[in-house]
């Protein structure tokens, strides 16, 4: 009866035994229900805003990159998100091609379906391949920046089935893509993308990589000074006889 009070019959409400099906007209019921002004928001949110906010995420990773010790080799660690994210999209054209799913309000209705005008396949979702490519890659470069850039991607996801243009399954496709991409192809960015961010540190382009006030290292344990010592009391560090092999 719940089904047919929200407009569409029983087995499109539920999806049937497909778990696929049914998830999205959970989620995209959520969208029914809520205010026109939430509905406006969450298409924002899921077509631009968390695009914009993953690139706002950036600027400060490389605000802040610039000022490790390593500072070329995280900026080359950076680099390589968008580049992640390009070849993902790259790699997904034709999966698209072979798959040929249609997009769900094309095949179920009742959906609630906030962004019009999608005519182009559905599996797998641009838009998760997008973001976790660029939150993988992240998470490669610094951790924190990271794992908040993976925490978008996974809301992105959510806003696609909320939307309505997308399976969840779609959606778990995309997130798996971006993450293949980012990780799998690392090493070989790395190799390609340090290089050159260390030739540019050596330019008058150097603020490009590296910060001029860099942050100072943390004193490793076996260099910090002994409680009780005169070393401590004043303040000087031990050093290791080993650093070099280390």
């Amino acid at each position: 009866m719940a089904g047919l009070a929200m407009g569409y019959p029983m087995t499109e409400a539920r999806g049937g035994s497909n778990p696929d099906t049914s998830t999205l007209y959970d989620i995209n019921g959520l969208a029914k229900d809520a205010p026109g002004w939430l509905d406006r928001t969450m298409e924002f949110i899921g077509e631009y805003g968390i695009i914009l906010g993953l690139a706002v995420l950036m600027l400060f990773a490389w605000w802040s990159l610039r000022r490790r010790q390593d500072a070329p080799a995280a900026v080359a660690a950076l680099l390589w998100a968008p580049l992640a994210a390009g070849i993902a999209l790259l790699v997904n054209i034709p999966i698209r091609g072979f798959v040929k799913r249609p997009r769900p309000f094309l095949d179920h209705t009742g959906l609630e379906v906030l962004v019009k005008g999608k005519t182009d396949y559905s599996f797998v979702s641009d838009h998760a391949t997008l973001t976790m490519a660029i939150g993988v890659a992240l998470f490669v470069a610094n951790r924190k920046y990271g794992l908040i850039g993976i925490g978008l991607a996974f809301l992105e996801g959510f806003c696609r089935v909320y939307m309505g243009v997308h399976y969840p399954t779609d959606v778990i496709g995309g997130l798996a893509l971006g993450t293949a991409v980012a990780l799998l192809l690392a090493p070989l960015a790395m190799m390609l993308l340090t290089p050159l961010t260390r030739a540019v540190a050596r330019t008058r382009a150097a603020w490009l990589v590296r910060s001029d006030r860099p942050l100072a290292p943390p004193l490793a344990a076996a260099e910090a000074p002994v409680a009780g010592t005169a070393d401590a009391e004043r303040g000087v560090p031990r050093h290791r006889d080993n650093d070099l092999a280390a």
